[in-house]
């Protein structure tokens, strides 16, 4: 780095958390912009890919992940019937890889932790426009803030910024089915390294993932997702709970005990989903990272992984080329893509698993396992699952030292803070 700059990081989820870490340890002066008042994680879990996986390695973060974190080796999903629909293991690519499902408190703790208190915290200060040439930010209340030499948008799949960068919006919508979720205990749940899911058609999916514990809490805990439309969540919260329960234990009975943790409908969250491609992520001093950048279904399971790969490239663009629009339009050109196929694939595979389509369910059923074994397209599959496929023909470099790390048994928490007093 031959340049201190002044930074603005809007929004605290995962991306801005990333990019304030990143961007502090350059020894860049960083100013985070968060809306609520009082900063934590929003959803349940999610599954880290290799891909995101990598990146936190490269942060010094691996091994505090991994022991919070639930190790994933297997996706499978069926019918209520038996039939297997999907089936597919990361050995499959390389033994050494899996997933790690984590709950988003857990990710959202140790981010915070690693910042360690670096770059001015803004809790509470909604920022509603950018001028972009100056790098100056206006609040809701009136107050401006800046000028900063870079203002990096991470306000999330709704972000009401990147409309500031004129023409830049191929595409913007919400999609039209959402889903409830919730964490539920563990227990004795026999899949404890598998994302299982269930399916009737693409009109309904359950969905149960191994999230592991989080600061303060020791209880092993999965991530429920039930997939809905959104114009029905007022229709499931006034029918009452027990028409749906009834119904959760018919289709999933091996997962019953699971499901009789639910018994209230606030214990349940609504997620809404945006499909959102930008043709430009920058204008003038203003560059989008995460969601914000590349909204899309989370039928892949991307979304954390790629505002991990997103900092990582934005910091790394700034190292080689400083501030101005050639460090912006070289992150663009890196991100867009490796995000370009998720995007599409997304976009393809999701009225497959979440639809009223039920010819399309059930061309899925009889031809996902088939293509799955031709020549060439399990490793295509294997890959996009992930997050390694880098457009339609390359694939994403792993370093050797990241997957002997990752193959190698965790750290426990006790090793490792007997390491830190040491």
């Amino acid at each position: 780095m031959t340049e201190r700059l002044r930074i603005a990081v809007i929004g605290y989820g995962t991306a801005g958390q990333a990019m304030a870490i990143l961007l502090t340890r350059d020894g860049h002066d960083v100013e985070i912009f968060e809306r609520v008042p009082t900063p934590g994680p929003v959803g349940a879990g999610f599954l880290l890919q290799p891909s995101g996986l990598q990146v936190l390695w490269q942060m010094g973060l691996l091994e505090a992940v991994r022991a919070h974190a639930a190790p994933v080796h297997r996706l499978y999903g069926d019918t209520p019937c038996g039939r297997a629909v999907m089936d597919m293991g990361y050995g499959g690519l390389d033994v050494r890889l899996h997933g790690l499902g984590m709950q988003r408190g857990a990710l959202f703790s140790l981010l915070d932790q690693a910042r360690d208190g670096a770059g001015q915290l803004h809790a509470g200060t909604t920022i509603d426009a950018v001028d972009t040439a100056r790098g100056q930010l206006r609040d809701n209340e009136g107050r401006t803030h800046g000028p900063f030499d870079l203002v990096v948008a991470a306000d999330g799949a709704a972000s009401s910024l990147r409309a500031t960068i004129a023409g830049g919006a191929g595409l913007d919508r919400v999609y039209p089915w959402g889903a409830l979720w919730c964490l539920l205990p563990a227990g004795e749940w026999p899949h404890v390294q598998q994302l299982r899911q269930r399916y009737v058609a693409a009109r309904k999916m359950i969905g149960l993932l191994p999230v592991g514990t989080r600061p303060g809490d020791d209880t092993p805990r999965l991530s429920f997702f039930w997939s809905l439309p959104r114009a029905d969540f007022a229709r499931w919260e006034d029918e009452g709970m027990q028409p749906w329960l009834q119904e959760l234990h018919a289709l999933w009975p091996e997962a019953s005990a699971r499901f009789d943790h639910l018994n209230d409908a606030g214990q349940l969250s609504r997620a809404v989903y945006r499909d959102a491609v930008m043709t430009r992520w920058h204008q003038g001093r203003m560059v989008l990272v995460g969601d914000a950048a590349h909204a899309m279904s989370p039928q892949l399971g991307q979304g954390v992984n790629m505002a991990l790969l997103d900092a990582l490239a934005l910091r790394d663009a700034l190292r080689v080329h400083g501030a101005g629009e050639t460090a912006l339009q070289a992150y663009q050109a890196q991100r867009r893509a490796h995000v370009a196929v998720y995007q599409r694939w997304s976009r393809w595979l999701t009225p497959l698993f979440q639809s009223d389509r039920d010819a399309w369910a059930k061309a899925r059923d009889a031809l996902l396992g088939p293509m799955g074994r031709l020549p060439g397209g399990r490793g295509h599959m294997l890959r996009v699952l992930s997050g390694t496929q880098h457009g339609w023909f390359g694939s994403l470099a792993l370093d050797p030292a990241f997957l002997e790390a990752l193959a190698r048994p965790p750290v426990a928490l006790a090793t490792q803070a007997a390491t830190a007093a040491a």
